[in-house]
Protein backbone atom coordinates (compact mmCIF):
# COMPACT_ATOMS: atom_id res chain seq x y z
CA UNK A 1 0.00 0.00 0.00
CA UNK A 2 2.87 2.43 0.90
CA UNK A 3 5.90 2.83 -0.71
CA UNK A 4 9.27 1.98 1.19
CA UNK A 5 9.78 6.15 1.63
CA UNK A 6 6.29 6.46 2.80
CA UNK A 7 6.91 3.81 5.17
CA UNK A 8 10.68 5.45 5.99
CA UNK A 9 9.12 8.69 6.63
CA UNK A 10 6.36 7.81 8.88
CA UNK A 11 8.32 4.74 10.69
CA UNK A 12 11.40 7.69 11.59
CA UNK A 13 9.76 11.11 10.83
CA UNK A 14 12.30 14.10 10.54
CA UNK A 15 12.15 17.31 12.39
CA UNK A 16 9.01 16.18 14.91
CA UNK A 17 8.21 18.01 18.20
CA UNK A 18 8.11 21.94 19.06
CA UNK A 19 10.07 24.93 18.26
CA UNK A 20 10.15 26.96 22.01
CA UNK A 21 11.04 30.26 20.93
CA UNK A 22 9.59 29.46 17.66
CA UNK A 23 9.07 32.88 14.70
CA UNK A 24 5.93 31.52 13.50
CA UNK A 25 3.58 28.40 14.10
CA UNK A 26 1.15 27.56 11.19
CA UNK A 27 -1.88 25.18 12.03
CA UNK A 28 -4.40 23.16 9.28
CA UNK A 29 -6.97 20.31 9.62
CA UNK A 30 -8.48 18.60 6.99
CA UNK A 31 -11.98 17.79 8.77
CA UNK A 32 -12.59 15.28 5.83
CA UNK A 33 -10.06 12.43 7.50
CA UNK A 34 -9.36 14.48 10.98
CA UNK A 35 -6.14 15.16 10.26
CA UNK A 36 -4.20 18.24 12.18
CA UNK A 37 -0.97 19.56 11.39
CA UNK A 38 0.93 22.23 13.60
CA UNK A 39 3.97 23.75 11.98
CA UNK A 40 6.70 25.46 13.34
CA UNK A 41 9.27 27.35 11.71
CA UNK A 42 12.58 29.29 13.27
CA UNK A 43 13.69 32.29 11.14
CA UNK A 44 17.39 32.88 10.41
CA UNK A 45 18.51 35.90 7.71
CA UNK A 46 15.23 35.45 6.02
CA UNK A 47 15.69 31.65 5.97
CA UNK A 48 13.95 28.73 7.67
CA UNK A 49 16.61 27.41 10.29
CA UNK A 50 14.12 25.30 11.75
CA UNK A 51 10.77 23.30 11.15
CA UNK A 52 9.48 21.07 13.57
CA UNK A 53 6.02 20.00 13.21
CA UNK A 54 3.39 17.45 15.22
CA UNK A 55 0.88 16.09 13.59
CA UNK A 56 -2.60 14.38 14.33
CA UNK A 57 -3.10 11.96 11.77
CA UNK A 58 -2.53 8.55 9.58
CA UNK A 59 0.70 7.96 8.23
CA UNK A 60 0.80 9.44 4.89
CA UNK A 61 0.28 12.20 7.15
CA UNK A 62 3.33 11.79 9.30
CA UNK A 63 5.24 11.46 5.96
CA UNK A 64 4.20 14.19 4.20
CA UNK A 65 4.44 16.58 7.32
CA UNK A 66 8.07 14.72 7.48
CA UNK A 67 8.97 15.17 3.93
CA UNK A 68 8.04 18.41 4.09
CA UNK A 69 10.02 19.81 6.86
CA UNK A 70 13.18 18.35 4.75
CA UNK A 71 11.72 20.52 1.73
CA UNK A 72 11.43 23.95 3.22
CA UNK A 73 14.67 23.60 5.82
CA UNK A 74 17.32 26.26 4.45
CA UNK A 75 14.90 27.85 1.90
CA UNK A 76 14.76 31.67 1.97
CA UNK A 77 10.87 32.57 3.23
CA UNK A 78 9.80 33.71 -0.33
CA UNK A 79 10.95 30.01 -1.54
CA UNK A 80 9.18 28.35 1.28
CA UNK A 81 5.83 29.96 0.16
CA UNK A 82 6.57 28.81 -3.25
CA UNK A 83 6.15 25.13 -1.90
CA UNK A 84 2.87 23.54 -3.15
CA UNK A 85 0.96 20.61 -2.55
CA UNK A 86 1.83 19.03 -5.51
CA UNK A 87 5.74 19.32 -4.40
CA UNK A 88 5.15 17.62 -1.28
CA UNK A 89 3.54 14.60 -2.96
CA UNK A 90 5.92 14.76 -5.52
CA UNK A 91 9.11 14.45 -2.88
CA UNK A 92 7.13 11.65 -1.40
CA UNK A 93 6.57 9.51 -4.05
CA UNK A 94 3.33 7.41 -4.28
CA UNK A 95 0.59 7.64 -1.73
CA UNK A 96 -2.64 5.46 -2.65
CA UNK A 97 -5.47 7.70 -4.32
CA UNK A 98 -7.31 8.04 -1.18
CA UNK A 99 -4.18 8.96 0.90
CA UNK A 100 -3.08 11.72 -1.67
CA UNK A 101 -5.67 14.61 0.68
CA UNK A 102 -2.56 14.00 2.97
CA UNK A 103 -0.16 15.86 1.43
CA UNK A 104 -2.35 18.84 1.36
CA UNK A 105 -1.88 19.90 5.24
CA UNK A 106 1.80 20.83 4.54
CA UNK A 107 2.33 23.59 2.17
CA UNK A 108 -0.47 25.05 4.09
CA UNK A 109 0.45 25.09 7.14
CA UNK A 110 3.88 26.02 6.65
CA UNK A 111 2.47 28.84 4.69
CA UNK A 112 0.78 30.03 7.46
CA UNK A 113 3.77 29.85 10.14
CA UNK A 114 5.26 32.16 7.66
CA UNK A 115 2.02 34.55 7.42
CA UNK A 116 2.42 34.06 11.19
CA UNK A 117 5.99 34.99 11.09
CA UNK A 118 5.25 38.23 9.08
CA UNK A 119 2.62 39.60 11.19
CA UNK A 120 4.92 39.00 14.24
CA UNK A 121 7.78 41.23 12.93
CA UNK A 122 4.69 44.19 11.74
CA UNK A 123 3.01 44.39 15.22
CA UNK A 124 6.85 45.16 16.40
CA UNK A 125 7.02 47.74 14.29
Amino acid sequence: MYTKKVLDHFTNPRNVGEIPDASGIGQYGDPVCGDFLRVYIKVKDNRLSDVKFLIQGCPAAMATSSIMTEIAIGKTLEEALKITDDDILEAIGALPEEKTHCSNLGAGALHLAIEDYFDSISDKK
